[in-house]
């Protein structure tokens, strides 16, 4: 009964989300006089579709909290041995119950438009409820006909398939549903986009609507990039943090992208410019969420990450995308020549900056986009077998982050409209100094490899630049420390959490850069033997059976010593999960914090000798907490007043007058 009633509210929420497209668009162009009416039933169909597709994905969990082996997506996916949390995220950790939490998502989104839009214009909001309904309508025919969640099976088996144990861990739990949070945010942006093509208007205001939607949007695309790396860290026991996989591209493209936009909105809503150039960010963003899940989803890839191999589907979700993306585009090239510019500036400025900041993004989005796809199109065309990896990413993406990275600490320097570039650089003399110093320190020291050593004084340079920034702003040295207190809490939390943003990306590019020096050791080893890595010295104790609620598998001790003296023990795993008849590498990781001492044990010989990897990486912590400060200053910034859309700023009585009027 509860998979009937979960099927039934996805096509009751079909029906809603066709009425809400239909009544919305009529109601806009009818005009607010004539079409009040059926703009009004279109707020309450999109609140209705929210409901009903929530109850699906509920009844969805439901059967997989229970086990309920009627249900063929529960009998492919779950086990009733598993952990209730992993039986839980289940319902999200394949094909079709990812798109149930999608629209969800979508629809959820939609919703919040509804409730709380009324400061925007109404025809605005209607068109925007309009886009995002028809996009809902995709979705929905693509789960009802080619994705069915609740298809029975019969004869109901007596226990099922169980889910992927690579997806049988927290990391994975809580990774897509925050790459779908920004993947459907930037649909809102993308709604906002066409909806301002179709009102023939882009202004400050439309700038102040779609940048809280974009940051959030890119907050959890961060959140959720950095989960999968995490987990692609510890789990695949491969030591590293990214591997430039097709579907890792798939999710750092529209990040890339919304990055961008974040920064153009900026310059729409200060400057009333780049409005074009704004749109088509958002249209392009979407495109790349919508690409990704064609990638993930279509077959066409080999990936730990894909979720289906199914061709039809491919075609369906293909289909979908030259929808979307060709009437949008065609919607772009039809109405933007209308949108002209008001804003002016100099080259050498703030916008400037940020134009500069988009051009570099687009670009790394571009090559990223080619290297991934290229492959795909060689065997198309002429059958080709052709594997871009890493080399060709990092030999082309390197140049860009560096210009991107240095651009970052001069920008926010630089004021709005017309600037002094060499002014701007002379306030970070301080930051040349320090990070001079700390490469001839580096290079004597410590290394003299160059791509460490870059990464290493760009992190640097980034967070001194952030530092720089916060000082002149609140004229730390330049007035009394009680003045410059006052003006730090009076600052604005949207420049607060840009500086935050900003400097955690100095903290990620540290961590990443640390695994240019990170020693690595293979070795065989009996048990009582003995080796060294970093100033360690590892002992190997031998390897015993364990087992857990769904797998059994080796367990293999390493003792840490350092000078003599016992600081860790070591205990990775191989596991075996028998009804998937898979198996998994789990890594032990001894973390100070700046370095992480990581160890991976391989096949055992019948002599007893094990293979043992073993790494030292220094600063990898950072790359992930760098990644959750980013967010932070998402947030942050979220929280400001001024991204509340019509919510007024209150006044600032004990701020300095400069602080209120930044």
């Amino acid at each position: 009964m509860i998979p009937e009633l979960g099927h039934y509210a996805l096509v009751l929420a079909l029906m809603l989300a066709s009425v809400q497209a239909a009544v919305t668009f009529l109601g806009a162009r009818v005009g607010e006089a004539r079409g009040a009416m059926l703009m009004a039933a279109g707020l309450s169909t999109a609140i209705g579709q929210a409901g009903f597709v929530g109850l699906s994905f509920f009844c969805l969990m439901w059967s997989y909290a229970v086990s309920d082996f009627s249900v063929a997506n529960v009998v492919q996916n779950s086990h009733s041995l598993k952990p209730l949390l992993y039986k839980l995220t289940g319902t999200w950790g394949n094909h079709e119950g990812s798109m149930v939490l999608w629209v969800f998502i979508l629809a959820l989104c939609g919703a919040l438009v509804a409730l709380f839009g009324n400061n925007l214009p109404a025809t605005l909001r209607a068109r925007v409820l309009g886009v995002l309904a028809l996009v809902s309508v995709g979705f929905l025919l693509f789960i009802l006909f080619t994705s069915n969640p609740f298809e029975r099976v019969w004869p109901i088996p007596e226990d099922g398939r169980d889910l992927n144990p690579l997806l049988q861990d927290p990391g994975l739990a809580f990774h897509p549903p925050f790459l779908y949070l920004g993947y459907v945010g930037t649909a809102v942006s993308f709604a906002f986009a066409c909806a301002a093509l179709l009102e023939g208007r882009v202004d400050a205001a439309w700038g102040r609507w779609v940048r809280p939607w974009t940051l959030f949007a890119w907050c959890a695309l961060t959140v959720g990039i950095g989960l999968g790396s995490w987990w692609a860290y510890y789990e695949l026991g491969w030591g590293g943090f990214w591997f430039w996989d097709p579907v890792e591209n798939a999710s750092l493209m529209p990040w890339l992208l919304a990055t961008a936009l974040l920064h153009s909105a900026i310059v729409v809503e200060k400057r009333e410019a780049l409005k074009v150039w704004t749109i088509l960010l958002a249209i392009l963003t979407f495109s790349l969420s919508l690409l990704g899940t064609f990638l993930v989803r279509s077959g066409i890839l080999n990936s730990v990450h894909a979720f289906a191999n199914d061709p039809d589907r491919g075609v369906f979700i293909l289909a979908l995308l030259f929808l979307t993306v060709g009437a949008s585009l065609a919607l772009y090239a039809w109405r933007a020549p209308a949108l002209a510019p008001q804003g002016v500036f100099a080259p050498i400025s703030r916008e400037g900056g940020l134009i500069l900041n988009n051009l570099l993004l687009a670009t790394l989005c571009a090559v990223v986009f080619v290297g991934t796809l290229y492959p795909l199109f060689a065997d198309l065309a002429w059958g080709a077998k052709i594997t871009v990896g890493p080399p060709f990413f990092n030999a082309a993406t390197f140049p860009l982050f560096f210009a991107l990275l240095f651009a970052m600490g001069v920008g926010p320097l630089l004021p709005w409209k017309r600037g002094d570039l060499w002014a701007a650089l002379s306030r970070l003399k301080l930051a040349f100094g320090v990070v001079a110093a700390f490469a001839v320190v580096y290079v004597a020291a410590i290394d003299r490899t160059v791509l460490p050593l870059l990464g290493f004084a760009l992190a640097l340079w980034l967070v001194l630049a952030a530092a720089t920034d916060f000082a002149d702003r609140i004229q730390l040295g330049s007035v009394p420390l009680a003045l410059s207190w006052r003006r730090a809490r009076g600052l604005p939390r949207g420049i607060v959490g840009g500086i935050i943003a900003h400097a955690a990306v100095g903290i990620t590019v540290a961590g990443i850069a640390g695994k240019g020096i990170a020693p690595e050791r293979i070795t065989l080893l009996q048990p009582g033997e003995t080796t060294t890595i970093a100033g360690y010295v590892i002992r190997f104790e031998g390897t015993h059976p364990v087992s857990g609620p769904n797998w059994r598998g080796t367990e293999g001790r390493l003792v840490v010593l350092r000078n003599d003296r016992e600081v860790a023990v070591l205990t990775p795993q191989r596991r075996h999960y028998p009804v998937a008849n898979m198996g998994t590498t789990e890594a032990a990781i001894r973390t100070s914090g700046f370095a992480d001492l990581y160890a991976v044990i391989g096949e055992t010989a019948e002599n007893g000798a094990t293979v043992v990897r073993l790494h030292f990486n220094p600063l990898a912590p950072w790359i992930w907490a760098g990644t959750i400060l980013m967010a932070v200053g998402g947030v942050v910034s979220l929280t400001d007043r001024r991204l509340r859309v019509g919510v007024p700023a209150r006044r600032r009585t004990s701020a300095p007058a400069a602080v209120a009027a930044e």
